[in-house]
């Protein structure tokens, strides 16, 4: 669950008009640890089976609304059959991290009344769905353009990749364009992963036909969902986003038929588009392609630009990614010998025997189009596709809690915010003690919040140790760690000169 909130079709919500409701602020609830506090007012279920209800939340340490799922089950007996399976599903949920899905935070159980709950929180998605979008988008125009539609099925394939190539995969069960989210800046999101464990154990159940058409024939024949149901699921969203609606349905609320699907696909023009969506929603399951394959279908592949494949080493392997990119462009940093400032060479080739050198000030200035570009990149909407990652599937979370877990205890809290700037600076303890210094690191986040963390190093202290250190006590984001820890490298050396063994965790937060 993500959705938005449910609001009275007759008039405007409080929140629409301005006016805060004391009752839909009521706090009904709060999580054992305090940190979520569930409010009255519910968020619209947007069918997803076996979540019960919803209920928007307020996330007291980071400030911000989330979304309170809960799924009941009708007997006792039910819930202590399944429990263990239930837990080791909801825990690979909260180890997914993926730019396109809705981030699962937290889960736990309450077994106190006579039918058992599972409560998890997830990311609230104020945007709206992508059925919204389509909605309003169909009043001006009767086609949506390809080049957002290849954009949007891209981010979405991505995600649906990443799920299925986890062992053993996870289906999401109930892709719908109700379930996917959009944002302001065309970032895709796909939520309400409604895992099989909740699927046929609690009282809820499909019983909305006009969404039946998004379900592929073979459910309720097959013992298990399979990732292939997913893939017919996506077909549909494709077909539904490429038409801004299925002939036939509309909002009326009528059954789609055979028909109606296969006259909204003929009504499309472009044939590879025609292709794309007939091999999605072919009704034999071994027949349709996987996630990974239909990225490198003619419509949707592509060889990816030198500008992309800079940008994304920029995000993932630049100690210090600035707010304003270009400003380290163009005075040199992070290019490799760079030492002339603006002046130094970015890029050389030899013509005629002759080495012909490219500085900054040879590029034209696109300040405002490259900082986007790096920042739409950094938040997923441009995500590489044809590659393997390294010749390897990414880890599964079943794989990476069992990598990590002998190596360290479960992280307090984990952090989900991304570092944007960060600066490290080292100084004495005391006046002329040079064997033990102070290190201060500023990290700004992607939320534009600050973070300031203070611990005392020694030459015994080495960069990897601390930023496992800052990651493990929930202070950093799992994947900035390595570029944290080049900075700390970075400054350690400066100081010291070389760095060594490290000490015991001693890192203290601050100020946040």
């Amino acid at each position: 669950m993500s959705g938005g909130r449910s609001i009275d079709k007759e008039r405007k919500s409080p929140r629409e008009s301005g006016e805060d409701s004391e009752d839909e602020s009521e706090i009904l609830e709060e999580s054992p640890c305090g940190r979520w506090l569930k409010r009255r007012e519910e968020v619209e279920q947007r069918d997803v089976p076996g979540i019960d209800c919803a209920h928007l939340a307020m996330d007291t340490e980071e400030g911000v609304e989330v979304v309170w799922n809960e799924v009941q089950f009708s007997e006792r007996k039910n819930f202590k059959a399944q429990e263990d399976k239930i837990q080791m599903v909801f825990d690979n949920l909260t180890r997914l991290e993926h730019p396109n899905i809705v981030k699962f935070h937290r889960y736990w159980t309450d077994t106190h009344n006579d039918k058992p709950r599972v409560i998890f929180i997830t990311e609230y998605m104020s945007c709206g769905s992508l059925k919204q979008f389509l909605k309003r988008t169909k009043r001006n125009v009767k086609r949506l353009p390809l080049q957002a539609w290849k954009r949007w099925c891209t981010q979405i394939l991505s995600a649906l990749s990443y799920l299925h190539g986890c062992v053993p995969p996870i289906v999401h069960g109930n892709l719908t364009c109700d379930t996917i989210f959009i944002q302001h800046n065309g970032l895709v999101k796909i939520g309400s992963v409604a895992p099989d464990a909740i699927h046929h154990h609690v009282k809820t159940c499909r019983e909305n036909m006009r969404n039946m058409h998004l379900i592929a024939p073979e459910y309720g024949s097959s013992q298990m969902v399979t990732p292939a149901m997913d893939i017919y699921s996506f077909g549909m969203c494709a077909l539904e986003t490429a038409a801004l609606e299925i002939q036939g349905n509309g909002d009326s609320g009528s059954h789609v038929t055979e028909e109606h699907i296969i006259r909204t696909v003929e009504s499309l023009e472009e044939p590879r588009q025609k292709d794309f969506i007939y091999r999605c929603i072919n009704k034999d399951p071994a027949k349709r392609p996987t996630a990974r394959e239909l990225l490198f279908h003619p419509l949707l592949f592509e060889v990816h630009s030198l500008k992309l494949l800079a940008a994304h080493t920029l995000v993932n392997t630049t100690a210090n990614i600035s707010e304003t990119i270009t400003d380290e462009v163009c005075s040199g940093a992070g290019c490799a010998g760079s030492a002339g400032g603006a002046g130094a060479a970015l890029a050389w080739c030899v013509r005629g025997g002759e080495r012909t050198e490219f500085s900054a000030k040879d590029l034209q200035p696109h300040a405002e189009k490259l900082e986007k570009f790096v920042e739409d990149v950094k938040y997923g909407i441009y995500p590489l596709t044809a590659y393997a990652w390294g010749g390897r599937r990414a880890a599964s979370p079943c794989e990476r809690a069992a990598e990590s877990a002998p190596a360290s205890p479960e992280p307090r809290d984990l952090e989900t915010r991304r570092v944007v700037n960060m600066m490290c600076s080292l100084k004495p303890r005391a006046p002329h003690d040079a064997h033990d210094l102070l290190m201060t690191i500023l990290l700004r986040m992607d939320d534009k919040m600050n973070r300031q963390l203070t611990c005392a190093v020694s030459r015994r202290d080495s960069a990897p140790a601390l930023a496992h250190e800052l990651v493990q006590l929930g202070f950093i984001h799992e994947a900035d760690r390595d570029k944290v820890c080049r900075l700390i490298e970075e400054s350690l050396r400066g100081s010291f000169g070389h760095c060594a063994a490290a000490l015991a965790p001693r890192a203290q937060h601050v100020a946040s």
